[in-house]
């Protein structure tokens, strides 16, 4: 999604920020789980019961911040496989409560506009958390598996895009076509993955 022009910008922008934590004493550790309970407290909390621009701005602010524990890891020399499992089980739980909180919102609206959204929530939550596990299982078997056209930051930025205008004022139905096209790319990305292994273990 961002590119490698996108990421330079955020490291030049957070690389201060985490020399300033890692002076204070703050651990790469600590910045992961207390993101991980901002970001899911402030979807279910803000998300789910209608506060839509208040809530996808907070989880967008979260969220974009996801990378300061990795480049506090880097500077103190930390970067290890056990910041690296910790920094992804986590992820799979912010966003597990991001999707839950925009389906319960749309699951209180009234009509098919809501059904419809229920059910695309629930498919792009399923199929969403599918994706990352594709890889990680590939990459535990020897394979690489980092293909695909629905990287966890381009699901995150759509859904919360979509909540945030949403709530800016444009029809509802925007949210469940953004679900569906987000579930729709995560079973294309399961499909390239898996597709990419069997090249890679045939014999």
């Amino acid at each position: 999604m961002l590119g490698q022009h996108g990421r330079g910008v955020i490291k030049a922008v957070f690389t201060p920020i985490a020399r300033a934590l890692v002076k204070a004493g703050v651990s790469p550790d600590a910045v992961t789980i207390t993101g991980t309970i901002a970001a899911s407290v402030a979807a279910l909390a803000l998300i789910a019961p209608g506060y839509l621009i208040a809530g996808s701005l907070t989880v967008g602010i979260i969220v974009f911040t996801d990378s300061l524990d990795g480049t506090m890891a880097r500077l103190i020399g930390r970067d290890s496989p056990w910041g690296s499992f910790l920094d992804a089980t986590l992820d799979r739980i912010t966003d597990g409560a991001i999707f839950a909180a925009i389906t319960i919102y749309l699951a209180g609206v009234p009509g098919s506009i809501g059904r419809w959204g229920l059910y695309a929530g629930i498919a792009a939550a399923i199929l969403g958390s599918v994706v990352p596990y594709a890889r990680a299982r590939a990459e535990a078997s020897g394979y690489q598996a980092s293909v695909g056209i629905a990287e966890r930051s381009d699901r995150l930025l759509i859904a919360l895009l979509a909540t945030l205008l949403v709530g800016c004022g444009l029809p509802t139905w925007i949210l469940p076509v953004a679900l569906t096209y987000l579930a729709v790319a995560a079973a294309i990305t399961i499909g390239q993955r898996l597709a990419t292994v069997y090249q890679q273990a045939r014999p």
